[in-house]
């Protein structure tokens, strides 16, 4: 997802911008660890501050006692250390306009074998991933600058380097990093046990609950949240409160299902290309924390496009781990970078399993934090890995498809065709700029981005086509 204005290092700066490929003996070896702590249940973020590294660190021109030739770029970084479980990592800093222009590694030890991976780049662009410009979300004071994420599955030491672009020969300038950055290293914690109702039949899983799915009362679940309960309600009456899945639906059911949940105030132009409705797993199913998230909901008029992105996390998770991964990835977009829920309003994992995003209803126009610049009228669609150089699985790219065919026929969008949606401000269009875009985009599309991946983007033409089949437009 690195931008174009600021796209990876080239052939020709390779070598200038190269870290050193081995440090000292000692730092590599793994330090001696005792017994690794237990997983934390709920989830967790440790965040650790990036100090200076190497020489670089100690020439500053016109400090007495100290070199006055032209600074190294500047390196800051994490030697190798022993920290709570964690899988996720990323990189943050105080200012979420400050660009980071240069090179982020890390590399860590699996709890699993003990051993340690290889030096692993971390996207260094992920401002187009976030709130609009002006908005009470990004107004909070809260958001800051990252890096994009990386899955790294169960690990429990780290080490991290990071290196400033060096300045144009002509000027001798000094490159900067920016203030403030630390490491975040984010445990996705284990599912809390929650009394739920069977999302199939309705009825409880406990002998004690009321049977039915009790909509009107958020207080009808025991062992479930208020902020839980805000949450699931937002699917009624596509789903009963308390429901881990939204199920799959034929075209006939899913546009009944859409009447009924708009309570007849769908569009009579909109009902004969409602998609089919694919399997949804919701927050709950996938164990999102909801005490994480702002209360409440925020919401645009309509959704007139969706944006394809992928997570730029790796692609070393398996299906069954993507809950955790998605977890993470909600850690990291609120307690890390500040934004008040997920970014996404849906991702799709490579074995093609839908699930819910952002808080607030599948079905209804949720302003994501996902384009910035284009959040308003749209939604984003995370596809959960890193596709610029490995091909996205056909399960996810099928999943794309159903998904768009359904959400976009609720509001009446062929997936053909063009749409226009005005700019927020962006690298890429200025703020107030009418922009003539795909019904599905490409975050790419909207902003000066790698984001969603060469080889992703390439599926977006046939999946325009098989999304319009699916909603049985001619």
């Amino acid at each position: 997802m690195r931008g174009f204005l600021a796209s990876s290092i080239g052939v020709a700066t390779a070598a200038a911008l190269a870290l050193p490929l081995a440090l000292s003996t000692p730092a590599l070896a793994a330090p001696s660890m005792s017994a690794a702590a237990p997983v934390a249940p709920a989830g967790s973020t440790q965040s650790l501050p990036l100090a200076p590294l190497g020489p670089a660190a100690d020439r500053s021109p016109g400090v007495p006692g100290m070199s006055t030739s032209p600074r190294l770029p500047e390196t800051r970084g994490l030697p190798p250390r022993e920290v709570k479980r964690f899988s996720l990592v990323g990189v943050v800093w105080d200012d979420a306009s400050t660009q980071l222009f240069g090179r982020v590694q890390v590399r860590t030890r699996a709890v699993a074998t003990g051993t340690w991976s290889d030096w692993q780049d971390l996207e260094t662009h992920n401002s187009e991933h976030a709130p609009d410009l002006g908005t009470a979300e990004s107004g909070t004071g809260r958001v800051r600058g990252s890096t994009a994420p990386l899955w790294v599955g169960d690990s429990d030491g780290v080490e991290v380097r990071v290196q400033a672009e060096p300045g144009a020969p002509a000027t001798r300038a000094a490159a900067r990093l920016p203030s403030g950055m630390r490491i975040e290293l984010v445990d996705p914690g284990a599912t809390d046990p929650v009394t739920v109702i069977d999302a199939k039949n309705g009825a409880s899983g406990t002998s004690d609950e009321p049977e039915g799915d009790d909509k009107g009362d958020v207080e009808a679940l025991p062992g479930m949240t208020m902020e839980t309960a805000e949450s699931s309600s937002a699917n009624v009456p596509l789903a009963p409160l308390g429901a881990k899945e939204i199920t799959a639906l034929n075209k006939a059911d899913s546009t009944a299902d859409a009447v009924l949940a708009s309570d007849g105030t769908l569009s009579a132009a909109a009902r004969p290309y409602i998609g089919p409705r694919p399997r949804i797993v919701t927050r709950l199913g996938w164990g999102a924390d909801e005490s994480l998230r702002e209360a409440g909901f925020v919401y645009t008029s309509t959704v007139k496009a969706a944006f394809v992105h992928h997570s730029a996390s790796g692609n070393n998770y398996t299906c069954k781990d993507a809950p955790k991964v998605l977890r993470s990835l909600y850690r990291y977009h609120v307690v890390s970078s500040g934004w008040r829920d997920i970014g996404y309003n849906f991702a799709v994992d490579k074995c093609g399993t839908v699930y819910e995003g952002r808080a607030g209803g599948v079905a209804k126009a949720v302003q994501g934090a996902h384009t910035m610049g284009f959040n308003t009228d749209s939604m984003g669609i995370a596809v959960i890995g890193t596709y610029t150089t490995t091909a996205p699985p056909a399960a996810a790219v099928k999943a794309v498809a159903q998904l768009t065919a359904w959400k976009l026929g609720l509001f009446n969008r062929d997936p053909r065709a063009k749409t226009t949606l005005k700019s927020g401000g962006g690298n890429f269009f200025a703020k107030g700029t009418n922009v003539k875009l795909n019904v599905i985009s490409g975050h790419r599309d909207g902003f000066a981005t790698e984001c969603p991946g060469k080889l992703l983007y390439g599926q977006l033409p046939p999946t325009r086509t098989s999304s319009a089949k699916l909603q049985g437009r001619p």
